[in-house]
């Protein structure tokens, strides 16, 4: 199998057949001018245009018959220009994943303290989603190119943890920072970790789901409706109760604690205990939501002490 051990691009290449340096970073950065942006973007052509290269050789003679030596020729350059971009052949069937990483990494570092974590990741992995989903028939042909190859099944399963660990370090940072975090958020004590981890992996788990049966089904409709109605199912599960006052992006959470629609709460609280007294409050129509289920749970305390 092709193969070196360079971890990182040093260089960046121009149109086919040329070649230029660029700084350790690749060109990017905020400081970076529009030299820096513009040998990015080159440098990412030639990712593409070797990933192309790639995808048409497997797909006409084979993966394991194809090589390195091959692919760089289909693209119009050098063997070595190949290890710059990629460290093997497998590699350069994934070409988005390295800029999408950082682009996600980026989202989480930015959110505002306000929006729900649980929101934030979703909004991360919906990157990833688009990423697919702007070129359907590549994104079709690779699914079923990997399906074929074991090797690329393994290059795919380490991609997605990538994904995976990243958005459990974050919801692990939200959970330890010193910062005032409405309760609803924290859930406090030894289940913090393993709520992060669950989340997140459901998180990926939907996405992964969902990614699926769009490419099963050639690339065609809404993918992002799809993966939406996935997180709602994810929050109901996993972050039933939103934050009092925490900021939501996208659909609300479905009414209720346990994630059933309203009136399946309301049928569920009568039907709790049979043997069990009705309890009748009275509130605003205006009033918080917090406040009308303490003004609950204050009512049920008092009945529960005669």
């Amino acid at each position: 199998m092709d193969r070196v051990q360079s971890a990182t691009p040093q260089h960046t290449a121009g149109p086919r057949g040329t070649e230029r340096t660029a700084g350790p970073s690749g060109g990017t950065g905020s400081e970076a001018g529009p030299g820096s942006r513009r040998a990015a973007a080159q440098r990412q052509q030639m990712r593409q245009d070797l990933a192309a290269a790639a995808m048409e050789l497997f797909a006409s003679q084979g993966y394991e018959e194809t090589t390195v030596d091959q692919i760089a020729a289909a693209a119009g350059v050098a063997r070595r220009t190949f290890f710059r971009y990629f460290r093997s052949k497998e590699e350069a069937i994934f070409p988005d994943h390295d800029d999408t990483l950082v682009r996600v990494a980026d989202l989480l570092a930015s959110a505002e303290p306000e929006e729900h974590p649980l929101d934030v990741v979703c909004r991360g992995i919906k990157e990833v989603l688009r990423m697919y989903a702007s070129t359907p028939g590549v994104s079709v042909a690779r699914y079923q190119l990997i399906r074929q190859v074991p090797a690329l099944r393994e290059r795919e399963i380490a991609v997605v943890a990538r994904y995976e660990r990243l958005f459990t370090r974050y919801l692990l940072g939200r959970f330890d920072t010193g910062e005032s975090i409405p309760s609803g958020w924290q859930r406090g004590g030894e289940d913090d970790p393993m709520l992060a981890e669950v989340s997140a992996a459901a998180v990926v788990a939907a996405h992964n789901h969902v990614l699926r049966r769009w490419l099963r089904a050639g690339g065609r409709g809404d993918v992002e409706a799809q993966l939406d109605h996935s997180f709602e199912v994810i929050r109901r599960t996993f972050w039933a109760a939103s934050a009092p006052g925490a900021r939501r992006r996208g659909p609300l959470v479905a009414p209720g604690a346990s994630g059933m629609p309203e009136d399946g709460v309301a049928e569920s609280a009568l039907s709790a205990s049979p043997g069990g007294e009705v309890l009748i409050t009275v509130a605003r129509t205006d009033a918080p939501l917090e406040v009308v289920v303490d003004s609950i749970r204050a009512a049920l305390s008092g009945t529960r002490g005669h």
